[in-house]
């Protein structure tokens, strides 16, 4: 005979109260916050979801750049560099309806409606803390608009990944050290202007369940593909991913302004 459990409490107690059951240290006030931290005790409940969609059959790239200046809404358009007919729109937002309220409308009327969507390359995710930030705010809200709408940094690779359940298994302080890994060398391509970053989360927002979705921007390809090279050879890479990919080079034609 199965074991009675009260409805909507793992483990059997409300709560996580003691009594030697297996929900006994289940702390729902932890699980269920939902804001993000960083130093000092910051937080905040606010972060920017972007989404990039690629295209096929463009043959007017000047319509669809009119149409994104008229739309006003904060986007990017790359030429995709492995299809001469290609290209992919970023957009990012506060509020995910704009993906359904305002974007899905706006695709299909005018010179996008024309063309054809390639989902494989289909990328979305939000911007997370790891809870050592120095400044919350900037990194969840313009870190991600100022290197992506950099005129400065038109080369952009952008690609998804997921990791090996082994990873979420180690250590935290083993996990520390093994991202430390892939900060450094993110930090050092950024302090010569190689490459800079975005990270997002896309946990239950990807449609091939990955983890992260990646955007590498830079003044020039190269040291974009020589990030990647480099992360490689990290532990991370080498061991705990599970997928990488695809990737979408693209060189962007044009990019909101910054306010």
């Amino acid at each position: 005979m199965s074991e009675h459990k009260p409805a909507g409490h793992p483990g059997g107690h409300p709560g996580g109260k003691p009594g030697g059951h297996p929900g006994d240290s289940f702390d729902a006030e932890a699980v269920t916050d939902i804001t993000e931290k960083g130093r000092d005790g910051q937080r905040s409940d606010r972060r920017l979801f972007v989404q990039l969609l690629a295209f096929d059959g463009c043959d007017d790239e000047g319509a669809l750049v009119e149409a994104l200046k008229a739309s006003g809404m904060e986007a990017v358009l790359y030429a995709n560099v492995a299809n001469p007919t290609g290209v992919a729109l970023v957009t990012m937002t506060e509020d995910p309806a704009f993906f359904t309220e305002t974007l899905r409308p706006f695709l299909r009327s005018g010179p996008f409606a024309h063309l054809i969507l390639d989902p494989a390359f289909t990328m979305m995710g939000r911007t997370y803390s790891l809870g050592h930030e120095e400044n919350l705010e900037d990194w969840l809200l313009t870190h991600t608009r100022r290197v992506s709408r950099n005129p400065a940094w038109p080369w952009a690779v952008w690609y998804p990944l997921r990791r090996k359940g082994e990873f979420a298994r180690l250590e935290p302080m083993k996990q520390g050290m093994i991202l430390m890994e892939h900060g450094l060398i993110g930090r050092a391509f950024g302090s010569k202007d190689y490459a800079h970053d975005i990270r997002l989360s896309c946990v239950g927002m990807d449609t091939n369940d990955n983890d992260f979705v990646v955007g590498l921007t830079g003044k020039d390809l190269f040291p974009l593909a020589k990030v990647v090279e480099a992360m490689r050879k990290t532990v991370q890479t080498s061991t705990y991913l599970e997928n990488l990919g695809p990737f979408f080079i693209g060189r962007a034609i044009y990019q909101k302004p910054l306010a």
